[in-house]
């Protein structure tokens, strides 16, 4: 007789047991039915969405069984009943675990495989377009900025093409103080250019943190080695805030020699200012940097870095490539003029042959204060330890204006 708990022990019981068994058994093998056709099909979305609806029916088709009048269908398991529950239960736990297993393996493999399947992007991006019009007139946001040209980038600024395999991986490192309304455009402008040029690229605008006098060449030696260690970047393109391309075509890769790519800026009449100018925007590949060690650490104040890192190119027998004075056209945003100048870049210069080996990336020293992921760029904000007024070498500086 059927008790208000459970089956009574004695022949009923027994029939209980095996009634309770036989519909575990069917649950075990509809469960494993679901997780054959799931495993079967294609896309890992569509298999979720089916193991779903087919593991609900079988809860609905076992809540039936449960509370049916039906007394050959009903059952209300006791001790033996429940372990043999528990025992299903486990095998359905063990079964999700290994669907969970299979499916993330195979995302990860899907993710490898189609890296493999892209072909290389093309040498000469198709979606240029040429000659760009560019005004600093109109007031931006960035709230503005990220709505125009963000929704196709993931956090920190990164991007890369969603159909080829880019040709580089790029770091563009700004170095950078207290130049928020200059950034605002370079971003609205950059991105775009960047994206038509199929680049696997990251920006990282390194923030100087403090008063100190301003050093270009330290930020951006900080940049290099922070920007690798968080991406296989081979390629890095060193830029002033305020200087926008006019010309897509000027593409921000890395050659077989350093490139110089601002090569006619509008306030120099689009004129080169002299032979061997390597300051504004330039690009070196890993190894280049690497085999000149960077920029000197020790410019202290506006001016000189380019110049040296210049004759550290020179001294290693690379030379610099530079593209035609149409497409390397730039456009730069106004800004009050620099008055913290270092009048003894000059006298440094003549010692950089003797200096360069034990002056940059190897002697490099700074401590990170805070990194922030946005949607156009990630900042990282350091300490590069600088002077206030004086450098170490008592060098005299003017008071700083405008950095």
């Amino acid at each position: 007789m059927l008790g208000h708990h459970g089956y009574k022990k004695g022949s009923a019981g027994s029939g209980a047991v095996v009634m309770v068994s036989t519909v575990s058994t069917l649950q075990y093998i509809c469960v494993k039915s679901v997780l054959f056709l799931v495993a079967k099909m294609q896309h890992a979305f569509f298999r979720a969405v089916v193991f779903i609806c087919l593991f609900t029916l079988v809860c609905v088709i076992a809540v039936l069984l449960y509370t049916s009048s039906d007394p050959i269908l009903a059952f209300h398991p006791s001790d033996e009943d429940t372990e043999a529950s528990s025992g299903l239960e486990r095998i359905i736990k063990q079964e999700l675990k290994n669907l969970r297993h299979m499916m993330i393996t195979e995302k990860k493999g899907t993710s490898a495989n189609l890296s493999k399947s892209l072909q290389p992007c093309p040498d000469v991006p198709p979606k240029l377009v040429g000659p760009l019009f560019i005004t600093f007139d109109q007031h931006r946001t960035m709230d503005g900025v990220k709505k125009d040209v963000g929704s196709s980038l993931q956090e920190g600024g990164r991007f890369k093409p969603p159909n080829c395999l880019s040709l580089q991986k790029v770091a563009v490192i700004i170095p950078f103080r207290k130049r928020h309304e200059h950034l605002k455009h370079w971003l609205f402008y950059l991105h775009p250019v960047l994206k038509r040029q199929q680049l696997d690229y990251g920006i990282y605008v390194i923030n100087q943190d403090g008063e100190g006098v301003f050093n270009r060449g330290k930020l951006a030696n900080v940049g290099f080695v922070e920007a690798l260690k968080e991406y296989d970047y081979d390629c890095f393109v060193f830029s002033d805030v305020d200087l926008v391309p006019m010309n897509d075509h000027n593409l921000y890769r890395c050659f077989n020699k350093p490139r110089h790519l601002s090569v006619a800026i509008d306030k120099f009449n689009f004129m080169l200012p002299h032979p061997t100018v390597f300051g504004g925007v330039s690009s070196l590949s890993k190894d280049q940097f690497l085999k000149v060690n960077g920029y000197s650490n020790n410019y202290w104040g506006w001016g000189g870095e380019d110049d040296d890192l210049s004759q550290r190119i020179s001294l290693h027998g690379m030379g610099i490539s530079r593209p035609d004075s149409e497409t390397g056209k730039y456009k730069m945003i106004g800004h009050d003029q620099d008055l913290n100048l270092n009048f003894e870049a000059a006298e440094r210069l003549e010692e950089t042959a003797a200096t360069m080996d034990k002056d940059g990336l190897n002697s490099l020293n700074y401590t990170v204060k805070k990194i922030e992921k946005d949607r156009l760029y990630t900042l990282i904000s350091v300490d590069i330890h600088a002077p206030q007024e004086l450098n170490a070498d008592g060098l005299k500086m003017t008071t700083q204006h405008g950095l």
